[in-house]
């Protein structure tokens, strides 16, 4: 590789973080807005035109603020913990597959699935770290929550990648030209949607979050930079789950505008499901995944496993 394409790798990696952050921002803004009208009223409206700069005014007021240095804390831990998780958050954006020179490289699924689940750790340190109950709980919640999610995640994931028979995120595009694998796998989409809900700690699975019991749970300790942070985070991954499930069964053609047409859409269901439904029982959640989630897409696997099995030696 010479010294040109990896200067293009460089920067076009460095403007697509650019961009994914200020959608982050935006996003934030659409869930005021949609959670304001949920709630009958306005929200956001004063900061700008309808308060389209309301984002921008948000992140100047959090990376102003003072900084808290609880005294009790494991100092390096507490601080590194945010700036790791927003790290790796924006680090899964760089396995989105652009035609132009990036890293669309043939591995891409181990790449989201490695990197995705070292978020947990993350959350894990930053709940320990603060020395408080209500943060350790908080982060004991989250990371017994990530973790049965994860199990089933996987599995129906890999009914998707027997059927495209590759772990290149832009084979999914050239597999649904002509047809949407939603069609092909409504339940097993349905299923990835909840299970992205639970693995990006959003409502009605915000354990690690949960104000009622927990004080806000594992950022509780957190003000000023450090909660911009893991909430730049959260947002992140909200967005690129949103973009997985556009990849996965909504067609997945990263030319057209379509896509990010639907992007935002899935975008607006997270949105939609966080002013609709109440916060699910733990124990509940637990069953649903262990007990529901797993032997269904176990047996969707062993069936999509021997149809492509199936295909294979019809044409051999």
């Amino acid at each position: 590789m010479t010294l040109k394409d990896m200067t293009l790798i460089f920067f076009s990696s460095i403007i697509m973080l650019i961009c994914v952050l200020v959608g982050i921002a935006f996003l934030t803004l659409m869930e005021r807005k949609v959670l304001g009208y949920i709630q009958i009223r306005k929200g956001p409206n004063k900061v700008g035109f309808i308060g389209l700069i309301q984002p921008f005014s948000d992140a100047i007021k959090l990376f102003t603020k003072e900084q808290t240095f609880p005294f009790m804390s494991n100092f390096n831990l507490y601080y590194l913990s945010p700036l790791v998780n927003l790290f790796l958050a924006l680090f899964l954006w760089l396995c989105v597959p652009f035609i132009t020179v990036n890293f669309n490289f043939s591995l891409s699924f181990l790449f989201f699935l490695s990197v995705s689940s070292l978020s947990v750790y993350t959350i894990m340190l930053a709940g320990w770290s603060s020395n408080s109950n209500y943060s350790l709980l908080g982060s004991l919640r989250s990371v017994a929550q990530t973790i049965s999610y994860e199990v089933s995640l996987i599995l129906i994931l890999m009914s998707f990648l027997f059927m495209i028979l590759s772990l290149n995120i832009m084979d999914l595009s050239i597999y649904q030209e002509y047809i949407w694998f939603f069609f092909m796998m409504i339940p097993l989409s349905l299923m990835w949607l909840v299970s992205g809900l639970a693995e990006t700690n959003r409502t009605p699975f915000d354990f690690a979050e949960g104000e009622s019991e927990l004080v806000s749970g594992f950022n509780v300790e957190y003000s000023s930079v450090g909660f911009a942070m893991i909430f730049l985070a959260e947002y992140g991954n909200i967005l690129f789950m949103s973009l997985m499930c556009c990849f996965l069964f909504l067609g997945g053609n990263l030319c057209s505008y379509s896509f990010f047409f639907k992007l935002v859409l899935i975008s607006f269901f997270w949105i939609w499901v966080r002013g609709t439904l109440p916060r699910f029982r733990y124990d509940k959640l637990m069953y649903l995944a262990w007990k529901s989630y797993l032997p269904v897409a176990l047996n969707y696997l062993l069936f999509f496993y021997s149809l492509k099995l199936s295909i294979f030696i019809l044409f051999i």
